[in-house]
């Protein structure tokens, strides 16, 4: 049994930082983070999912290549979702889409043994979940090519200006997403801060192994996959408009 966990809170998990000079400007730098750390305790049941579940359907921390068909056990298209909060959209995801593996990234325990608690009273077996930095498990332990899809849903807008450079969606982070879909993948992204919308659409537009499926180029209506969340409800109730973005990785 391992003792309690003191937790950082993590509203969104990803590390980036802009390229130094003489650097590549595609490869993400661990560096400045997205998320900000708090201090917190996990509730009993929390600390029950970690210590009893998280071996069961979370990823081993040990730094090995994943082997996704050996992960889940079986031959499926794999989605990963980074940042999922208190997991509510990634189990509703999960036990609609039973064809698919779900690979679930958060930094934020409580959160984490939330949602394993709902995959255990839910019976979903086609979700793993990864407590770690998004960025260091998909540049370290992911082969390129090897997801059928990602989805960032609502990750912290970073609204004032000096703060734009921690927003988890720049070049760098985006050409990794790029090069881990295979062909036809889908990047899947929505907020419901319209500054940041943009900011996401400038930077998606610009990477060169995506294409846009809107239209317009621009936005696409909410996808029937992606559940209404506490979050996105609470935003509507503050007037704030959702934009859901999505992009197709090139087949070339």
């Amino acid at each position: 049994m391992h003792p309690p966990i003191v937790f950082r809170h993590a509203r969104r998990v990803l590390r980036y930082n802009s390229a130094m000079p003489g650097e590549s400007p595609d490869k993400p730098q661990r560096g400045i983070r997205s998320f900000v750390l708090r201090a917190g305790r996990l509730t009993p049941g929390q600390q029950r999912a970690l210590d009893e579940l998280y071996p069961v359907m979370g990823v081993p921390d040990d730094g090995a290549r994943l082997d996704l068909a050996a992960l889940f056990g079986r031959e499926a298209p794999v989605i990963v979702e980074i940042g999922f909060g208190n997991g509510d959209a990634t189990w509703q995801m999960a036990e609609a889409e039973p064809e698919k593996n779900f690979l679930a990234i958060e930094v934020h325990p409580p959160g984490v043994g939330r949602l394993l608690r709902e995959l255990e009273s839910r019976q979903v077996e086609n979700v793993r979940v990864a407590m770690t930095d998004a960025v260091a498990l998909l540049q370290d332990r992911v082969d390129d090519g090897a997801l059928a899809g990602a989805r960032i849903y609502f990750p912290d807008p970073w609204h004032k200006k000096r703060h734009h450079k921690r927003r988890i969606i720049q070049p760098g982070f985006t050409a990794l997403l790029a090069r881990k879909l295979g062909a036809g993948g889908l990047l899947h992204l929505a907020t419901d801060w319209v500054p940041y919308s943009e900011h996401m659409l400038e930077v998606l537009n610009a990477e060169p192994l995506l294409e846009n499926c809107a239209a317009g180029s621009d936005f696409v209506p909410q996808p029937a996959w992606r559940p209404d969340t506490k979050y996105e409800r609470r935003g509507d109730r503050l007037g704030h408009e959702t934009r859901d973005l999505l992009f197709r990785r090139r087949d070339a």
